[in-house]
């Protein structure tokens, strides 16, 4: 199972870190240790004063692909969850300044939260009108639908596919929207797909 992140498919977010809109997808990928699930508590590491929250439409894969092209990628998910992309921002800027990878500031332990509930596609009339949002203790802090990415879900499986194979149940976080922040010990974070939610966890 692998986890694929998409980095910046909303314009608004990529505009807030001064970067380039991107004309292909750009991902990158965390191990399965990064995973956290059943809602359980987040702790930030000891190594990061700056923590960020990053709320995603995930979706997950059911069968094998490989070249696939984008008419035919519909095929290949028919779940649609939600994950929270963490991130060190302190440490990735660093690595980003010496032109380094930056995967330990995105790839480390439970960095990877995932809701433990995927809703079908079915029951979404409109694949590109898929609202979601992120409340930290009870205020709303991120907030978009799908509609806003750059680059659609089979956009995204189509140009993925072309790299590394994609396997039944890998995961793809599709990007964040804009006003991802810090995250502090005590805050519980609470994450919405429409109006059902299928986050709520803490920070220790």
């Amino acid at each position: 199972m692998k986890i694929i992140c998409i980095g910046r498919n909303y314009v608004a977010h990529a505009k807030e870190f001064d970067e380039l809109v991107p004309d292909e997808p750009i991902f990158f990928m965390k191990p399965d240790t990064a995973l956290l699930r059943n809602n359980d508590p987040f702790y930030i590491p000891d190594w990061t004063k700056d923590l960020h929250h990053e709320i995603e439409l995930v979706i997950k894969i059911n069968r094998i692909g490989k070249n696939i092209e984008k008419r035919f990628a519909h095929r290949y998910y028919d779940e649609i969850g939600l994950g929270i992309d963490f991130t060190a921002r302190d440490v990735q800027a660093e690595l980003k300044k010496k032109g380094l990878p930056w995967e330990k500031s995105k790839a480390f332990d439970k960095s990877a939260v995932l809701s433990n509930t995927f809703l079908s596609k079915s029951i979404f009339p409109d694949p590109d009108a898929i609202s979601f949002h992120l409340d930290i203790n009870g205020k709303t802090i991120q907030e978009a639908h799908s509609g806003l990415m750059i680059f659609d879900f089979d956009e995204l499986i189509a140009h993925i596919s072309n790299y590394v194979t994609l396997k039944i149940g890998d995961l793809i976080y599709t990007g964040t929207p804009a006003n991802v922040g810090p995250v502090a010990i005590g805050d519980r974070l609470e994450g919405y797909l429409e109006d059902k939610k299928l986050l709520d966890f803490e920070i220790k």
